[in-house]
């Protein structure tokens, strides 16, 4: 999938390998942990920036902390048109959310 579309998403309970399996497929990505409080605090501080430094592949870890960020994914994954860009991983289905669903349609 990850060569056709431009966000993936890897859910399950927590300890299941998620975040092995993201780090084992996707091993030239960059990788953050929303659960780490800097990281989050970052991210909430300039989304925008806070992708923007990762170009080359993103695995963010724990998405579900930090809902609005992605609206930014969103818009970044529209301009760019890039497959595989970013891989999210939670150990809650977020995507039942409906602030997440609004932003990120199945195709």
């Amino acid at each position: 999938m990850a060569t056709k579309m431009p966000i993936i998403s890897i859910t399950g309970p927590r300890q299941s390998g998620k975040t092995t399996l993201a780090k084992k497929c996707f091993s030239s990505y960059s990788y953050v942990n929303l659960e780490n409080p800097d990281t989050l605090a970052d991210a909430q501080s300039d989304p925008r920036l806070f992708l923007s430094r990762h170009t080359n592949g993103l695995i963010i870890d724990e998405v579900q902390l930090f809902p609005e960020l992605f609206s930014y994914i969103q818009t970044i994954s529209d301009e760019n048109n890039r497959a595989g860009e970013f891989i999210l991983t939670g150990s809650q289905n977020f995507l039942l959310s409906p602030k997440i669903s609004q932003s990120l349609v199945p195709i």
